[in-house]
């Protein structure tokens, strides 16, 4: 999930929607907006990691509200999940540059507010779109299944 700009209403559905989909971690790929927002992924009941986006500017807040049952750091976040090398950005202008390293198999990214799943260099790129749904009117998610490394945009 991405740019979820405060919508609380659309990210206890992205959370409702992880929650009947067992997901084993859920990744924000920043603009909470405010910690109160950040808050409503503790009910998902499994790992968040996130990156800070260029709206985050309570990042204290975030890190206190997050911390209990995940992370939230400043991107590139990079981290292994069932052995897959995994990293997080916002701004969508490295990814390209990240993808070309060769280092990331799975590269999460946010910012545009434009679903978009492709390939390039051999790593996977997602941008889950906007869950807050304000620019679009379409809250969406992003879904990866790594057993079957198939991946999908999930509108909510």
């Amino acid at each position: 999930m991405s740019d979820s700009h405060d919508n609380c209403h659309a990210v206890r559905r992205a959370v409702r929607f992880f929650k009947d989909k067992k997901c084993e971690l859920v990744i924000h790929a920043g603009d909470f907006v405010a910690p109160f927002a950040a808050r409503e992924l503790e009910h998902i009941l499994c790992p968040v990691k996130a990156v800070f986006g260029n709206c985050d500017g309570e990042k204290r807040g975030l890190e206190e509200t997050i911390q209990p049952f995940g992370e939230i750091k400043n991107a590139p976040l990079v981290f292994s999940h069932q052995d897959r090398t995994i990293l997080i950005t916002h701004i969508h202008v490295s990814v390209d540059k990240y993808a070309a390293s060769r280092k990331y198999e799975i590269i999460v990214f946010g910012h545009t507010h434009k679903p978009e799943i492709r390939e390039a260099h051999g790593t996977l790129l997602i941008n889950p779109g906007e869950t807050g749904g304000w620019l679009s009117g379409k809250s969406s998610v992003g879904l990866l299944d790594l057993s079957t490394w198939e991946a999908e945009i999930v509108f909510l």
